[in-house]
């Protein structure tokens, strides 16, 4: 008679394996297309019935992921349900859920401890759960693992876990999930195995380490890098801008040099949620060891500050053009937090456009991949709609503001016909002899 790890790792290794993915999100979804795609029967679990209906009728509500292949992927074996009773049928779970903050910058662990939860309401032997959301160093072992153990199954032997960080960039024509290689930590020796032969079906390659905790902390550690070195550029950017010298240039400058040197930029804020979120996840554990992470509560503050720097070099902009914040026409371009794609999560531009409001401008927005803003924990009350641009509809503006560059706006145009352009994202950088005022921020 077969163990449990055997008998799952030769489903595995015959593709004939059924995979769950909790969460059909920008991290879910994609992860689900890469299973579908190689053959893989994938069933998608998610708390909203219209996500669900959306995919079961082969639609897409993800920018960069066409209703096609939402079809393919129905094709090959692909379903999505909101009924949880139903995570006993796939043989691997993947909890693919938000790792957001609470009010107090700490984990809010919530959607991993009611996946958790779930699971092991109907957790059966011989099934394999491994974790991809972003998390703290020890949440698998000291969270989801006691959850998973409470009705009696022991880990490596009647069920087993892993961690293997998500690695998605959204509307990265070069990156998708499955080119980009896969840590991986198991809990023990049989879980490590299991979970670095499924992955090892769909992407390019597994990276294997020695824990959970390697897994976890090697994601953290990717995102602070990045969070600390934009923090620098940024701090560079209000400096060189009291000196009088264009950051950007300096910076293309800078990256000539072919060792030692990579190429970071600053912006109105940091958005997705990642970036300006798990760093804060490192910081609040390293205070239960009696630490104090400097370098990342610095890094913190100073992108936290950014859309209130931005805000003011709107106002200054404006105080040279002989106006007041306080009844000007303000336009944002660009509501999502990165170019080119649909999602706003954590974007600036919430707070930008909160901040504007409060000082008393009107403010309207337009993106060309965002129709109305989503509702968003910290800014319920925006829930506008995108304004078409127009040449008379930026001749009425007193100010646009560019905060997200997406690849469609044609810049030379939208410098002819506004009057004056701030630009957080050196959009204009190519424009030459421009009609509009234009001020780097």
């Amino acid at each position: 008679m077969s163990k449990p790890n055997e008998a799952l790792l030769s489903r595995i290794e015959s593709a004939s394996v059924r995979v769950g993915i909790i969460g059909l999100g920008y991290v879910g979804l994609p992860l689900a297309r890469a299973f579908a795609e190689k053959g893989i029967a994938v069933l998608g679990f998610d708390v909203d019935p219209l996500k669900v209906a959306k995919l079961q009728s082969g639609q897409s509500y993800i920018g960069h992921i066409p209703a096609t292949t939402i079809r393919q992927m129905r094709e090959h074996g692909f379903e999505a349900t909101s009924s949880f009773d139903r995570l006993d049928e796939p043989d691997v779970i993947i909890i693919c859920v938000p790792t957001p903050l609470t009010e107090a910058r700490e984990p809010d662990l919530t959607y991993i401890v009611k996946s958790a939860e779930a699971i092991a309401a109907r957790l059966r032997p011989g099934q394999l759960v491994v974790l991809e959301s972003t998390t703290y160093p020890g949440t698998t072992r000291d969270v989801v693992l006691p959850l998973l153990m409470s009705r009696g199954l022991e880990p490596g032997s009647d069920f087993f876990l892993a961690f293997s960080p998500e690695r998605e960039d959204p509307g990265n024509p070069q990156f998708s999930a499955p080119t980009i290689p896969k840590v991986v930590g198991g809990l023990e020796p049989a879980s490590l195995e299991l979970a670095v032969a499924l992955y090892g079906k769909v992407v390019v390659r597994v990276v294997p380490v020695s824990s959970t905790e390697v897994a976890e902390a090697s994601k953290i550690l990717e995102n602070t890098y990045r969070a600390i070195n934009i923090a620098l550029v940024n701090e560079m950017k209000m400096l060189y801008d009291r000196m009088g010298i264009n950051v950007w240039e300096v910076i293309e400058a800078a990256r000539t040099k072919p060792f030692g040197f990579q190429a970071f930029y600053p912006g109105p804020g940091l958005g997705g949620h990642c970036i300006p979120i798990d760093p804060f996840y490192l910081t609040w554990v390293a205070r239960r060891y009696g630490l104090t992470t400097r370098f990342i509560e610095l890094a913190g503050e100073i992108n936290t500050a950014m859309p209130a720097y931005v805000v003011n070099r709107v106002a200054d902009a404006l105080n040279e053009q002989r106006k007041a914040v306080r009844g000007s026409t303000i336009t944002l371009l660009g509501m999502a937090y990165k170019k080119d794609v649909d999602d706003p999560r954590e974007s600036p531009g919430f707070e930008l456009m909160d901040l504007l409001l409060h000082k008393g401008a009107v403010v309207h927005y337009n993106d060309p991949h965002i129709s109305v803003l989503p509702p968003m924990r910290r800014y319920p009350h925006l829930r506008v709609a995108s304004r078409e641009l127009t040449s008379e509809f930026l001749e009425s503006q007193d100010c646009v503001l560019i905060v997200t560059d997406h690849s469609t706006y044609d810049w030379p145009w939208i410098a002819e016909h506004a009057p004056l352009i701030v630009d957080t994202r050196n959009a204009m950088k190519s424009v030459a002899n421009p009609r509009a005022t234009i001020v780097r921020a």
